[in-house]
């Protein structure tokens, strides 16, 4: 034993700490392998004179000895973890296998220095995670800041997060993830316990500001970025649940389904409020000519819209049927896909139908029947196009499109018929002198009361 620990004070002695190069680079990787088995060596050493059959008169000198040596040896070790944790975090490459860092942890926790090791493992790691979110330009923001925002830099900080989530996930803790699992490769409980330490705050912060996001003022105009928000996390959740499946990541898992919980109820809240604020739409305001109306142009460029998200819809809700206040006049397509896309396509039509019961009402304050008439026409031939041009068609079906053309045209005969009928009464009586046709003069009339 005298020589194994005579041989390993070369080896620690010619890499001390006063040694600026590295044991693991180009020029010291030959002795790598040297000091790591010195280090076994003199572990062995001190076991070997601790024992009751060691000679007492040479143990107490021989194991402070191997002790001092050993000492030495660890916080060379920690030096080089140390440096090579922060090349790692400099070259960005998260599936690097960092194999002479799994060698330096394997001797410093084999020899007793498991705690020194884990703490600059942790140290290092956790500072290089921070420093990462910070470049990736996440913030964290408290309730309070998040209510004071205006709409546009609320929307900024979504639209931030939308972006740099993913790459925190599948990419930052994925990597931290793999590197633990290399560098600590021999104990399962030392990788759950560094990868949590390393990860929890940032990955906590990252899941905690959707749903920070959900509990501040809501209006329906909010809605397209609460769906992002809980599209975003539900992609990412098979991630995280793989991730972070330990019980001391729990509560990453469970901010989780807490953010998913809170969009799911404020997406809902807010397409219910959209609903409402076509039903308090009290405006009474005639619309020249009867063209279309500012109403119809916001909920049916609101849907088209809110037609992109049908999955992410039915996932908010899936277990929440759908039964209208009233039966809707006709049934969807069955032949279309809006059979399959169930209750979302039911709270489509019934949205429509609703915009249109409105739009009955407000044809009612033109005197003129005929105008009244050609508000509709007008009114529902531009659904209808809304419809056929985007997603809504999906959802409603061609039933309902054919359905829908079929009430414009309707509203656009009576409008014509009501129209020629006023002007044909104004035609006077034939007393056998008049040369002029009514037809003629009809047309004449006409060209008169609309230029």
């Amino acid at each position: 034993m005298e020589e194994n620990i005579a041989a390993a004070e070369e080896v620690v002695n010619q890499w001390g700490l006063q040694v600026d190069a590295s044991l693991f680079s180009d020029s010291g990787r030959a002795d790598s392998k040297r000091f790591l088995r010195a280090t076994a060596d003199l572990h062995r050493s001190m076991l070997f004179f601790t024992s009751p059959s060691a000679d007492p008169a040479a143990r107490s000198a021989s194991l402070l000895r191997a002790h001092s040596l050993l000492s030495a040896a660890m916080r060379r070790l920690e030096s080089e973890l140390h440096l090579l944790l922060s090349a790692h975090g400099q070259r960005l490459n998260p599936f690097d296998p960092l194999r002479p860092a799994s060698n330096i942890s394997d001797s410093m926790i084999s020899a007793g220095y498991g705690v020194e090791c884990v703490r600059v493992y942790k140290t290092m790691r956790k500072s290089f995670v921070d420093e990462s979110v910070r470049r990736l330009g996440f913030e964290r923001l408290t309730q309070s800041q998040i209510q004071k925002f205006e709409w546009d830099a609320l929307e900024s900080k979504i639209r931030d997060w939308l972006a740099t989530a993913p790459v925190a996930f599948r990419a930052l803790f994925t990597g931290e993830r793999l590197l633990c699992d290399s560098v600590f490769a021999g104990s399962d409980s030392i990788r759950e316990s560094c990868f949590a330490d390393v990860t929890r705050d940032a990955a906590a912060r990252f899941l905690a500001f959707p749903e920070l996001v959900a509990r501040s003022k809501r209006s329906p105009e909010k809605l397209f970025l609460i769906l992002d928000l809980h599209n975003a996390v539900a992609e990412l959740w098979p991630d995280i649940e793989s991730m972070f499946r330990f019980e001391s990541t729990a509560a990453i898992r469970k901010q989780a389904v807490n953010s998913l919980l809170r969009l799911t109820e404020v997406a809902r809240s807010s397409l219910a409020d959209f609903e409402a604020a076509i039903q308090r739409d009290a405006s009474r305001s005639l619309i020249t000519g009867g063209d279309v109306h500012p109403l119809t142009r916001y909920v049916m460029n609101y849907l088209v819209f809110l037609a992109n998200y049908q999955q992410t819809l039915a996932d908010i809700f899936a277990d929440l049927a759908f039964e209208p206040p009233s039966p809707l006049p006709e049934p969807l397509s069955s032949s279309s896909s809006a059979a399959a896309s169930g209750s979302i396509s039911v709270r489509i039509a019934w949205l429509v139908l609703v915009l249109i019961c409105k739009l009955d009402i407000k044809a009612e304050l033109y005197r003129e029947v005929a105008l009244s008439y050609l508000f509709l026409a007008n009114n529902i031939q531009f659904i209808v196009r809304k419809v056929k041009e985007s997603k809504l068609r999906l959802l409603l079906g061609d039933l309902w499109v054919a359905r829908h053309e079929a009430k414009a045209r309707h509203h656009a005969a009576s409008c014509e018929r009501l129209a020629w009928s006023k002007v044909a009464a104004t035609v006077p009586a034939d007393n056998g002198g008049s040369c002029v046709s009514i037809k003629y003069y009809v047309i004449y009339n006409m060209k008169k009361n609309y230029t």
